[in-house]
């Protein structure tokens, strides 16, 4: 049976993606990083872990995250506050999440979770 060990998520600035991504997710450093690699664990308790991967291409990434909240609103506004760019998308009716870029440009979603 295979299971996800980590998702590991192209930058274009290393040290800028670890403090956007350990603020986001209250995650922290598992070893010290590489020059072109770095591995994030939860602070607390048990997760997928995110492999940071330094990489040179320009082009789109085909990967996203889906964040769940408790709180939308609050966690978009903290999420733009540490560094995440609003996403020109057009939302059909009803849409439970927000998509945003963090600052290499990688998407993703922050999802209403449900009751």
């Amino acid at each position: 049976m295979l299971g996800i060990g980590s998702i590991v998520w192209g930058v274009q600035d290393l040290p800028r993606a670890i403090t956007f991504w350990t603020q986001a997710l209250n995650y922290q450093l598992r070893d010290e990083p590489d020059d072109d690699w770095a591995v994030l664990v939860p602070r607390e308790g048990h997760g997928v872990q995110l492999a940071l991967k330094l990489v040179t291409s320009q082009k789109a990434k085909r990967h996203h995250l889906d964040l769940y909240a408790g709180d939308q609103a609050a966690e978009v506004e903290r999420l733009l506050a540490l560094g995440a760019g609003q996403v020109d998308w057009r939302y059909e009716p009803g849409a439970d999440y927000v998509v945003l870029a963090d600052p290499d440009g990688n998407r993703f979603c922050v999802v209403q979770k449900g009751e």
